[in-house]
């Protein structure tokens, strides 16, 4: 059975009726010992796992639900997380949230002991590094549990994935600096072989391609101070490069403070493009021209899915990509905001 077993499968199993079934569940005095045990062996037989949670949340009482993220000290995942905890709030449920920072042994505990503590779904923004025992550990609770921003396990079918169409972002940005009269496009940051990586990389490729052009990447922590490092590297090793696409807003505004520091003014002399759109884009000099992801509605449509599946027992899609657009601002045209 790939599916979760419910109380009709159980029903099934011990040749009851549903409400047989559920009144075991409830310890009540009415079901005779020979019919409990029946039906206790029959959950046994087929893994049913009463979830106590997850009946809470039916019966409209308040559920507890677990987001797990991948690094709170991003603004981007800081406010995905915000959204998904006001969303799930104002329907009434509590949220756990956990911070991993990029540690898959330390993903592994808070998973565990969220389900320990009863959670009725996870949403989880996966740490970095091969770990099938988390989302294993998931699959034998059978909790719903969704995937999203990143895919950690393959097994969609079990493990829904969401996240905003990268690869149609990167394109965009690709793109739009072509359009400003960027000659050499350098694609910057990002870790050299993650699938988040390879996704944001993706449509820069396809364009230069279509195009015929030959592809510059620097690839390195997605942090401020890796695109200082990448600014400081382009000008001293590759002077030809006059524009970049940047695998998110952190490595740009770092582009942006090293560029600075050695007087080459960004969105003349050279084009930038950050990804995400957090909220500094619009408040730096020059404002960062961005890939918006809508972050915040992304995360109130995740809170939504999850809260569907629980009611519903309807697995969302193995994969959703959400629509993305690209904010054009100075550091790309060139132009006063």
């Amino acid at each position: 059975m790939n599916r979760r077993p419910t109380i009709i499968d159980v029903a099934r199993q011990a040749g009851v009726s549903k409400s047989t079934v559920s009144l075991v569940l409830q310890d009540s005095p009415l079901v005779r010992d020979e019919t409990r045990e029946a039906v206790r062996q029959a959950m046994a037989e087929i893994g049913y796992v009463y979830n106590r949670a997850a009946a809470t949340l039916r019966s409209a009482e308040a559920g507890l639900i677990g987001l797990v993220i991948n690094d709170l000290r991003n603004p981007f995942f800081t406010e995905f997380a915000t959204s998904v905890q006001m969303a799930l709030s104002a329907e009434g449920f509590a949220v756990v949230v956990a911070n991993t920072d990029e540690d898959v042994r330390l993903q592994e505990q808070v998973v565990g002991a969220m389900i320990e503590h009863g959670v009725s779904a996870v949403v989880i923004s996966p740490a970095y590094g091969a770990d099938d025992t988390t989302f294993d550990r998931l699959a034998r609770a059978r909790i719903p549990a969704l995937q999203v921003l990143r895919q950690g396990d393959a097994r969609t079918d079990l493990f829904p994935f969401a996240a905003p169409d990268y690869e149609r972002g990167s394109r965009l940005a690709t793109e739009h600096l072509l359009a400003m009269g960027a000659r050499h496009i350098a694609f910057v940051g990002g870790l050299e072989g993650r699938a988040v990586t390879r996704e944001r990389l993706s449509g820069y490729l396809s364009i230069l391609a279509e195009r015929g052009m030959a592809p510059f990447t620097l690839f390195g922590r997605s942090a401020r101070s890796f695109g200082r490092e990448a600014a400081r590297a382009i000008l001293r090793d590759h002077p030809g490069i006059d524009a970049a696409v940047c695998f998110n807003d952190l490595v740009a505004l770092g582009m942006l403070t090293g560029f600075a520091e050695a007087g080459r003014p960004v969105g003349t002399a050279f084009r930038l493009v950050g990804f995400d759109d957090i909220e500094e884009c619009a408040q730096v000099y020059p404002a960062l021209s961005s890939v918006r992801c809508d972050i915040a509605g992304f995360g109130h449509r995740v809170a939504q899915t999850a809260l569907a599946w629980l009611k519903t027992g309807q697995q969302p899609a193995p994969v959703t990509l959400t629509g993305v657009t690209l904010i054009a601002r100075s550091s790309s045209t060139g132009e006063p905001m």
